[in-house]
């Protein structure tokens, strides 16, 4: 019989750390999504502007386009920015603690960000729900319709956080236990 566990990437730590790295790229994939929306909101911006300026032209559409495109910016861009490490954080007192504690306050941070989550998830489910179910647009004339894609974000958002703060953990557990 052939011992896999011997084996780089085998094990439950391989398993583990492939698991990580597929979260991550499944977040990288996103998060690069979101760059293009953010090219896509100066665009809108620019445009909204030489209308507004050169036409004496204000669409409604376009000026809500702009705030509905920055829901996705933020909900999405919060699970790529702790992906790479780019959330805030005290580090005045972080970069002082050894590695080991470092570790520690990651996977509590992990664990409570993956507890806020689902709780953040599930309580938004009803908020899109009912905006779903009422039709809610916008209530200016001209405005955008289907409000409730907008709002579908925030447990869009919230399950991609989870999902990474996942990944995150699952990372501090396997340099707490040695494994990487």
């Amino acid at each position: 019989m052939i011992d896999n566990s011997a084996k780089p990437g085998s094990g439950p730590a391989g398993l583990a750390g492939r698991t990580a790295d597929a979260l991550d790229r499944f977040i990288d994939w996103f998060g690069r999504g979101t760059a293009w929306t953010c090219l896509l909101i100066v665009l809108i911006v620019a445009t909204n502007v030489i209308l507004r300026y050169l036409f004496r032209i204000g669409p409604v559409s376009l000026q809500e386009l702009e705030w509905h495109l920055l829901s996705p910016i933020a909900l999405i861009g919060m699970s790529y920015a702790l992906r790479h490490d780019d959330h805030v954080r005290v580090d005045i007192l972080y970069d002082d603690f050894s590695p080991k504690v470092r570790e520690m306050i990651d996977l509590f941070v992990a664990i409570a960000t993956v507890v806020i989550s689902v709780i953040l998830i599930k309580l938004s489910f009803n908020f899109v729900y009912q905006a779903y179910a009422i039709g809610e647009g916008s209530p200016d004339p001209g405005g955008l319709p289907h409000r409730f894609l907008l709002r579908a974000f925030i447990p869009l958002g919230f399950a991609l956080l989870m999902l990474q703060a996942l990944a995150r953990g699952i990372r501090s557990v396997l340099v707490l236990k040695g494994a990487v």
